[in-house]
């Protein structure tokens, strides 16, 4: 018997964004530049899955997510929530939905945590006896008890983080946004966050879960979009995007090397790729993508030594979605592409 595919729950036709920015150049007035966030995305999200936004920083991820949760609106395309129009419909799309956005500036730090869940639990309209029992068990499922009951001001930025992550809870939504949400978070904390969305979407949760950290994704999601410079890159679950490299093989160095030897490995047939990841006391990491690990090794060796190069690691790689993109760009998760016009806009419009 064929078991039905499930309706999307999330879907995105054609949502561009577009910011004007002022760049001002000595000796001359300011000029206004547009710079475009997203570009003709198309995107659907099943009911019940977990779904990726994989980036680097300023690849366009929270441009797209207040898109869909009415913090912004689009110069371009529009897209349906639950059913709902983003545009038309956004008092019921915000009832669909928590969000938990990047950074925390969401939470108001005069009040405790407890009263930030309180205020914002009534915001959504829960009533008053089902609030202060959906709070009570948000604070034991994520033990904020040792510091709900103070003020937000005077919480660790993971302390922040996890009082935000609880208000994305407050309301019991059937679809949740996660923005970011390990960013500042301490190795224990953002692993028992992980074991808790995961347990969400075992209950039925939707879950749109951005990252730029490769292992979140390969853990968590069902399946993933590779976000670049606004555009959606690569689509599929981990595995079908890392089969896509199956012909090819990552060979990673660490060591120390200067700028032509990284110029004489990109030259040698063969060699479809290299990313080159800065680290500490100048040494550096590179990640070069052949056809063939075995065959092409000596020549790997030999077009890295010599040139004051020191080769301190060499070894092949698994391939995992970092390796997707860098195969889809030439650069690594880590580079920031961060879109002035994100920082530049406020609010809705722009």
């Amino acid at each position: 018997m064929n078991v039905p595919m499930p309706e999307p729950i999330i879907k995105v036709e054609g949502l561009t964004k577009t910011f004007l920015s002022r760049e001002r150049k000595k000796g001359a007035g300011r000029k206004k530049k547009e710079v475009q966030a997203l570009k003709a995305v198309n995107l659907e999200v099943l009911d019940g899955e977990v779904f990726g936004l994989l980036g680097p920083n300023g690849a366009g991820k929270t441009t797209l997510i207040k898109i869909l949760t009415t913090l912004l609106l689009p110069t371009g395309g529009t897209a349906w929530v639950n059913g709902y129009n983003i545009t038309k419909g956004e008092n019921e799309v915000r009832a669909s939905i928590g969000c938990m956005l990047m950074g925390d500036r969401g939470l108001y730090w005069k009040l405790t945590g407890r009263e930030n869940l309180d205020y914002f639990g009534a915001l959504y309209h829960v009533p008053k006896a089902d609030r202060a029992k959906r709070i009570e068990y948000l604070i034991d499922l994520l033990k904020l008890g040792d510091f709900v009951d103070r003020t937000v001001e005077t919480y660790s930025s993971g302390q922040r983080m996890i009082v935000a992550f609880a208000k994305s809870l407050v309301n019991d939504a059937p679809i949740m946004f996660l923005d970011e949400p390990t960013v500042t978070m301490d190795v224990p904390t953002a692993r028992e966050l992980r074991r808790i969305v995961k347990a969400l979407n075992d209950e039925g949760k939707t879950i749109l879960y951005t990252t730029h950290l490769m292992h979140e994704a390969e853990e968590l999601c069902d399946r993933v979009a590779i976000i670049d410079h606004g555009e959606i890159i690569a689509l599929g679950t981990p595995q079908e995007l890392k089969d896509s490299l199956s012909h090819e093989d990552v060979v990673s160095l660490e060591g120390i090397f200067p700028e032509a030897t990284v110029s004489r490995l990109r030259a040698v047939p063969g060699i479809l790729d290299v990313a080159v990841t800065a680290g500490d006391g100048g040494r550096t990491k590179l990640d070069v993508m052949v056809e063939n690990s075995r065959a092409m090794l000596p020549r790997i060796i030999e077009a890295v030594t010599g040139n004051g190069a020191t080769v301190e690691e060499i070894r092949p790689k698994e391939v995992t979605l970092e390796d997707v993109f860098v195969a889809r760009t030439g650069r690594t998760l880590a580079v920031d592409t961060r879109v002035v016009g994100e920082k530049a806009v406020r609010g809705r419009g722009g």
